[in-house]
């Protein structure tokens, strides 16, 4: 985030009824965004590319839970001809924690073809994550695959910046566990940095 937006977000969340406002003024612009793209995973339309956010990665490599369930969400739109191709985007940074080769392995050991799955390491966040789907790797229409209480932010950002997006979500992490209220919490909470993001146009890593 740039200095002029992490300043802003840290005036209105410094204060009471300006975090009140701008939490919930997000939300409604991501659900409003997002409204009529966010779809069951069988009456997902198709699209070229699949887009598999990352999400945390145990030091042995293993997907955590959340991430296997996209995983796995994503190769059944795989194996039902709803995508072609699943882009597979999160940190890889550093060679010790690397998303999207943990991602990639999972996939291929599950008997995914490796030639129907592209990396992009630098998608650090969703929006870099969408920014760097159209401007990187060409994509214009694509099926975001990320857990439901990610979906709309996830679509709203994809549409927002330009893709002709819907999304599928996977639900079936247990919506009583304390990781998936944590999640949806924090997930409410950076819409606000969703919408600095996308009305400051910062711009992530524009490199393969």
């Amino acid at each position: 985030m740039n200095r002029p937006a992490r300043l802003l977000l840290t005036a209105l969340l410094t204060n009471g009824a300006g975090a009140a406002a701008a939490v919930l003024g997000s939300v409604a612009f991501v659900r409003i965004r997002a409204a009529g793209h966010c779809y069951a995973e069988a009456d997902v339309p198709p699209a070229p590319v699949g887009l598999v956010l990352g999400a945390q990665v145990y030091p042995d490599g293993t997907p955590s839970s959340f991430l296997a369930a996209r995983l796995e969400l994503g190769r059944r739109l795989l194996d039902a001809g709803t995508v072609s191709t699943l882009l597979l985007s999160g940190d890889g940074r550093a060679p010790e924690y690397d998303e999207p080769a943990a991602m990639c392995a999972y996939l291929v050991a599950a008997g995914v073809p490796a030639d129907r799955l592209v990396l992009d390491r630098c998608g650090y966040d969703t929006y870099d994550s969408c920014v760097r789907a159209r401007r990187v790797f060409g994509v214009q229409r694509i099926v975001v695959v990320t857990q439901t209480y990610h979906l709309p932010r996830a679509v709203a950002t994809a549409r927002a910046v330009g893709l002709d997006a819907a999304g599928v979500g996977d639900a079936g992490v247990s919506r009583t566990s304390p990781a998936w209220l944590h999640g949806l919490l924090r997930d409410q909470l950076a819409c606000v940095k969703t919408v600095i993001d996308l009305i400051t146009s910062r711009q992530p890593v524009l490199e393969r």
